[in-house]
């Protein structure tokens, strides 16, 4: 069950909106099939598996990260390729969250004559399918707040020039508070997510790229801009990457009545989502309306007290700088009851010089 987790890590970023799942194969103790699943490539990581191991699935058994389909989507029911194969045991992590399945294709098994065992793995495997689960059961996305403190817990190093310091080194002109192995990790965050988010301050501020960088990715990354008023530059250079993923900006019927902008900004390739009131959970239906089942705010202090405040965020991830501000700047959630020591599951994982700490903002299901 470990080598059928690991397989289904490489599916991060891949499944998406299908579930994360690795499979292993194994007959007279030997490893005899393995997959994972990608949503491209169409076949489940059970279907995967079955093809590679062939004949010699005959008696084996099989552990896989998620109990197998029973339904026809847009593949045939697992359960039935597994049957035919002769596979003799199913080893399975967790249930599928998905409440047209769940526990229907383990006992389609189980009728079949094929030994049945489940919650071995479950821990890791429901944290590799958070949100997956939290999609196909409540329609909105699973939402990370990430953000970068430093030591003495603001946002940001004094101003320097036009531009905000980002800490110590520099790229594309600007400097960053995080260090190299922080950056490296927050890429993957992103490779991992349907969509990161972010505010208009940070868009005039910063004029930030927003792509998955450094990170294997065959899928679009949406960015999403929460811009009420529509002053998004037509010149942002976010607007130059629209063929790495959608960018869309989500304003008010009023702004959005601004003919002349709207035009200009969807000549670059932004696309206009109108939101139906001034709220982050207005914005965050919107972007549930496209599909989209994880999304990532990198959003600035305004951004992060608007989800905090209206108790969307699922999962908190602070990067800790070794780097200190002074007085003046943003801190994160100012004047609001949050504490890292109140968050569940908590984590706290070195990365260079900085610590990532990482904990979920309500007792996991």
């Amino acid at each position: 069950m470990e080598h059928a987790l690991a397989l289904a890590r490489q599916g991060v970023g891949l499944a998406s909106p299908n579930p994360t799942v690795g499979c292993v194969i194994v007959n007279d103790g030997q490893i005899v099939g393995e997959g994972f699943h990608q949503y491209d490539w169409r076949d489940h990581a059970e279907i995967v598996a079955l093809k590679s191991a062939k004949e010699r699935a005959r008696g084996s058994t099989l552990y896989v990260t998620l109990e197998p389909c029973s339904r026809t989507g847009r593949t045939g029911p697992c359960t039935e390729a597994i049957i035919s194969s002769g596979v003799q045991r199913v080893v399975a992590a967790i249930e599928d969250p998905n409440p047209l399945n769940a526990s229907r294709g383990l006992e389609r098994l189980g009728l079949a004559g094929i030994e049945v065992v489940k919650d071995v793995g479950e821990d890791e495997a429901r944290r590799l399918n958070e949100p997956f689960a939290c999609w196909i059961r409540t329609k909105k996305p699973f939402v990370t707040l990430k953000s970068a403190l430093t030591l003495d817990g603001q946002l940001a190093l004094p101003r320097s020039g036009k531009k905000r310091a980002r800490g110590i080194g520099k790229r594309d002109g600007h400097e960053w508070i995080t260090s190299e192995e922080s950056r490296l990790e927050v890429h993957r965050m992103r490779h991992a997510s349907d969509a990161l988010l972010t505010g208009i301050g940070t868009i005039l501020a910063d004029d930030p790229l927003l792509t998955a960088r450094g990170a294997f990715r065959n899928r679009p990354l949406a960015r999403v801009i929460l811009d009420r008023r529509l002053r998004t530059p037509p010149t942002a250079r976010v607007l130059s990457t629209v063929s790495a993923g959608p960018v869309i900006i989500v304003t008010s019927a009023a702004a959005a009545g601004r003919d002349t902008l709207r035009r200009q900004l969807e000549e670059r390739g932004a696309e206009i989502e109108i939101q139906r009131e001034p709220t982050f959970a207005a914005a965050l239906e919107r972007v549930a309306a496209r599909g989209i089942g994880s999304l990532l705010v990198e959003g600035g202090a305004a951004v992060h007290a608007a989800a905090w405040d209206e108790g969307l965020v699922d999962l908190v991830r602070i990067y800790v700088t070794p780097h200190t501000a002074g007085t003046g700047g943003p801190g994160l959630l100012e004047g609001r009851r949050f504490s890292t020591g109140a968050l569940f599951d908590r984590r706290v994982v070195p990365l260079g010089p900085d610590v990532m700490i990482e904990g979920y903002v309500h007792r996991p299901r």
